[in-house]
């Protein structure tokens, strides 16, 4: 049992207020049914809405199990300190003027806390919010009107969060066949957050499957435990996650802050969880459909019938940029499709079946079946139902029943999509939905719902993933501002098992020492050049080239000769070295980088000698962000100087499997280049991967200083050669 059982599934509620919202508890409670106590509470009035009224919270029965408060903020704080020292199971604070008045309001913080404190260990919802419909129970905290039904015994339904009462409102009044379990509103989660919400909901057996309208995450904990129990329970959730705009991504120093904000680790989060994000209301109830009607999907592979070449046409575009897809029919499986439609239909995927067998049960029967026995991941079936109020839908129920029919003997899943939604009406729906069959209102949307159910399938299949943040069993050098050379020779570049001096070298200091001396206050951020940065990555076994820092042209000269032909030279301590002319490369001769050093000497705090890293095959960034909520956040993608323009990355929260990174690395746009596109040499890409978990174990072994860092480019040489950092930039930060 959770803490919230007695709030979620309440056998008394208790409706604290007066004016229009406390009354309309009181009237929803008796629409739908309740069956348990109604308890209004009112300092004046005998009843409330036609019941008994209690002049205080002390003369009720009992302790109720959970009680709307639609009282003022202040008297909100006094009522909650009350039901707790009942023992009440739980309350719904409708006030607002809490924390999520910001700096507008000075005292919305102090009432907050005061009101944590007040609840102690009773759960509270909101403030702010409208509260909670059980449908199962017919039990409603709720003020206003809303468009459900009860659950019929035995049914069951699917159950939502939002934190958006209005958006709430608005989905109860859905007419697309959707059963609601329960229907909830989180407000601003000042004690019980969203997670632990959707943990209580999810244990009730009426409930088959969770969508939650996410505008901010609660607890990474909590949201992990809902996504591994969830997958016990065989319940799927789909999130509506706001947040995508450019906006909300801060601009910070490196590359990686543009293109890794707080949206795109909350997409890797969710990915992570098994938990399929969609964009629109529509799609969001429609995914929630074919996952009460179907549950996960077994793979990407979709089969479209239809007797319309148009809408095949239109089927196979949709899904077109989508990982779902119509794969082309093997032999046999075509011959058994063509055998039931004879010589005059050519038989694809997308099917377009003509009309032929319009109206003729058996023989569309037979050619359904033999589409069905594919083995596709969902077999859908275009049909848009006739007006009924002007003309007849009879042929159409025959056309459903042979796909029934069709299902049922290939034991397959499938769903009927409409193409306009006004073409699938409420009734139409939930009968679909008594067979089995999910009823889903627009051709994109049913791609985002396949979508979305092959995700949870695919996930479910892997082993779950470890704890975000949670750092590696291996340890690893901290991070630490090191002088002097970098690198030794081999192949004219520092391999990734050598070592960066001994800790003797002048300059240079060890992990230990970096954390006891010269530890910058709290708050304040170092930048280390580039040097530097080298030096700690080097020290975490990635393979860096042979460096040494000049303090003039004559030392960068003298470096160069030592280090070999060619070499790049830069000016440390310029965070973005192409913009700002801060690097040259490929000098073949001491008198080309006296020359160079000339120009670069004033642009930043000294030189910096490297040997040029040669037989590039293609350049990616690797870069950390440290998020808030999650922790180290990676990005990975296309480097070099046009990263920003490409925009072609991936997100990956630590710590990351070899599995994971490859699947990302797989998915950019720019792997062909890895894997010998045109006839190019193939990429060490097993040493690539091997860069970017090294990359992952550093981050995570100095999470709680490091707040930047990016390795743009990583240079991937053919196979065998290694990938190797040729620029790194890496911010410090006490926390």
């Amino acid at each position: 049992m959770s803490r919230l059982d007695r709030l979620l599934r309440p056998k008394s509620v208790a409706v604290v207020g007066g004016g229009f919202f406390a009354p309309n508890v009181v009237k929803q409670c008796l629409k739908m049914g309740f069956e348990g106590g109604i308890w209004p509470v009112h300092p004046s009035k005998d009843e409330v809405a036609g019941v008994k009224a209690y002049r205080s919270l002390a003369e009720l029965p009992g302790a109720p199990d959970a009680t709307f408060i639609g009282v003022n903020r202040n008297l909100t704080i006094d009522i909650v300190r009350e039901l707790r020292e009942l023992g009440a199971g739980g309350a719904i604070c409708f006030a607002a003027g809490f924390r999520e008045t910001g700096s507008y309001d000075a005292d919305g913080e102090r009432l907050q806390r005061a009101l944590v404190e007040a609840a102690g260990d009773m759960p509270v919802i909101g403030p702010n919010c409208y509260g909670l419909i059980n449908y199962a129970d017919g039990a409603l905290l709720w003020p206003d009107q809303h468009g459900g039904r009860r659950l019929k015994p035995g049914e069951t339904g699917a159950a939502i969060i939002t934190q958006s009462s209005n958006i709430a409102c608005n989905l109860t009044m859905q007419t697309r066949g959707l059963p609601l379990a329960y229907m909830m509103t989180a407000g601003n989660q000042a004690q019980t957050g969203l997670s632990e919400m959707a943990l209580g909901l999810i244990e009730d057996s009426r409930v088959s499957c969770l969508g939650l309208h996410i505008e901010g995450f609660d607890s990474v904990a909590g949201f992990e435990r809902l996504a591994a129990r969830a997958r016990e329970l065989k319940k799927p959730i789909v999130a509506m996650k706001v947040g995508r705009s450019e906006q909300a991504r801060a601009a910070t120093v490196s590359h990686t802050a543009s293109l890794a904000g707080s949206d795109a680790a909350s997409d890797a989060f969710l990915r992570r969880l098994g938990i399929p994000r969609v964009d629109t209301i529509p799609a969001f109830l429609e995914t929630l459909k074919l996952f009460h009607a179907s549950g996960p999907l077994e793979s990407y592979t979709l089969s479209s019938m239809s007797c319309s070449g148009g809408e095949a046409s239109v089927m196979a575009d949709t899904a077109e940029g989508r990982r779902v897809y119509f794969p082309g029919l093997a032999e046999g499986h075509r011959g058994r499709v063509q055998e039931t439609l004879g010589p005059l239909v050519a038989v694809a995927n997308p099917l377009d079946y003509n009309t032929y067998i319009w109206a003729n049960e058996p023989a569309m029967t037979a050619t359904f079946s033999a589409m069905a026995s594919g083995g596709f991941g969902l077999n859908i079936l275009v049909l848009d139902f006739p007006r009924t109020d002007r003309c007849s839908d009879a042929d159409w129920w025959l056309t459903v029943n042979a796909f029934e029919t069709a299902l049922k003997q290939n034991d397959a899943r499938g769903a009927i999509v409409a193409s306009m939604a006004e073409n699938l009406p409420e009734g139409h729906a939930e009968e679909l939905m008594r067979r089995g069959i999910a009823p889903i209102l627009g051709i994109a949307e049913a791609m985002d719902a396949a979508a979305g159910a092959a995700f949870v399938g695919e996930a479910w299949k892997r082993p779950t993933a470890g704890a975000v943040g949670a750092t590696p069993p291996s340890a690893l050098p901290g991070i630490s501002p090191s002088r002097g050379e970098i690198g030794s020779f081999g192949d004219g570049l520092l391999s990734a098992t050598s070592k960066i001096g001994d800790g003797r070298d002048e300059g240079v200091i060890s992990p230990l020492e970096g954390e006891m001396a010269g530890r910058p206050e709290a708050g304040v951020s170092t930048t280390l050049d580039e040097a530097a940065a080298k030096a700690a990555l080097a020290k975490a076994g990635l393979s860096v080239p042979r460096g040494i820092e000049a303090g003039s042209s004559e030392e960068a000269a003298a470096a160069a000769h030592d280090i070999g032909f060619p070499v790049a030279l830069k000016a440390l301590g310029v965070a973005h070295k192409s913009e700002a002319g801060a690097v040259v490369l490929n000098l073949s001769d001491e008198a080309a980088v006296r020359e160079a050093a000339h120009r670069l000497i004033g642009l930043g705090s000294g030189l910096y000698v490297e040997r040029m890293v040669e037989g590039g095959v293609a350049e990616l960034i690797v870069g950390i962000t440290r998020d808030p909520l999650f922790g180290p956040v990676m990005t990975l993608g296309t480097g070099g100087v046009m990263v920003e323009l490409l925009k072609d990355s991936a997100t990956l929260l630590l710590p990351a499997s070899r599995d994971e990174v490859e699947v990302a690395l797989r998915g950019l746009k720019m792997f062909p280049l890895l894997d010998g596109f045109r006839g190019r040499p193939k990429a060490d890409v097993d040493a690539a991967i091997d860069a970017v978990l090294k990359i992952a174990d550093f981050a995570l072994a100095n999470a709680d200083t490091l707040a930047e860092l990016d390795v743009n480019p990583l240079i991937v040489r053919a196979a065998g050669k290694g990938a190797w950092v040729a620029d790194a930039l890496l911010v410090k930060e006490e926390t």
